[in-house]
């Protein structure tokens, strides 16, 4: 590019580079989502097609970046967790959030009429996103956690709430004044007294949020060694049992797959973790 006197003006920009060695977390929020979801006539307390829906935009993003590990999401909210020795964008953070905050926002508009059919959007949706760093694999469990926790205490607050409203015939004030100060087993008291509902009989969709996570294959790659002085044509068959009379060594690797799974499942316990031991040491 050529240059100009203008260009002293670069100097203006302010370096964002985001730690080594940190994971980096870009949450995309919806702003003023009450009245968006008022306005295009959502089910309340949850709207499968707008939960869906969300869920697409945020597998669009792991589509085109293959360094999100997991992402995690609930109500209007996404969670995408870089590797942690991610280079993308040169780990400029801003650059790495409005890229995704722009993808997420694009990809939801464009896939609204798959989910909510001839409904006309009123309106353009509007998202923000932050960008945090998290040192350590502790850090990253916890605030994930953290988001999980929120998506349990929110429905279970919404759950009662929206009942109350929609078939006790309160009022949003009289509904919010009656859940006042309740805990979470007054609220599940309430909803299996007077709603005959066991809360955790609802599905974890709503319980517990949505998960997606790149799956590791079960394929295994063989890799042959030769033992000692030992050697085979390379005419001849192979196989375990012939390794084992030639003198070779089978090296086993598991292959890691791009495929992406959505689960709907408790990530604050260790069993996810256990089960799941190459999302913290995913390497590309």
């Amino acid at each position: 590019m050529a240059k100009s006197k203008f260009e002293y003006v670069k100097q203006f920009e302010v370096e964002d580079k985001c730690l080594p060695n940190c994971w980096i977390v870009i949450r995309v929020d919806g702003k003023a989502f009450h009245r968006f979801t008022d306005s295009h006539h959502f089910v309340k307390p949850n709207d499968d097609r707008g939960l869906t829906l969300m869920t697409r935009a945020a597998q669009a993003v792991m589509e085109e970046y293959n360094d999100v590990v997991l992402a995690y999401g609930q109500s209007d909210e996404y969670t995408f967790v870089f590797r942690r020795n991610t280079n993308v964008f040169n780990r400029r953070g801003s650059k790495i959030m409005s890229n995704v905050v722009s993808l997420f926002t694009s990809s939801y508009v464009f896939h609204w009429g798959r989910y909510f059919n001839t409904q006309t959007m009123q309106y353009p949706p509007s998202f923000d996103g932050r960008w945090v760093l998290y040192p350590t694999d502790k850090n990253l469990k916890d605030y994930l956690s953290w988001r999980q926790a929120d998506c349990h205490i929110n429905n279970l607050y919404n759950t009662c709430f929206w009942k109350l409203v929609q078939e006790s015939g309160m009022t949003p004030a009289q509904a919010q004044e009656r859940l006042k100060g309740t805990l979470s087993s007054d609220k599940n008291e309430l909803l299996y007294t007077e709603f005959n509902l066991n809360y955790n009989h609802l599905p974890e969709l709503y319980r517990k949020g949505s998960v997606i996570i790149r799956k590791q294959d079960t394929d295994i790659i063989e890799k042959n060694h030769l033992d000692g002085n030992s050697s085979l044509s390379s005419s001849s068959s192979f196989s375990p049992r012939n390794s084992v009379s030639f003198g070779y060594h089978i090296e086993q690797t598991p292959r890691i797959s791009t495929k992406i799974d959505v689960l709907h499942c408790d990530i604050i316990g260790e069993k996810f973790w256990t089960d799941h031991p190459h999302i913290l040491s995913f390497k590309k």
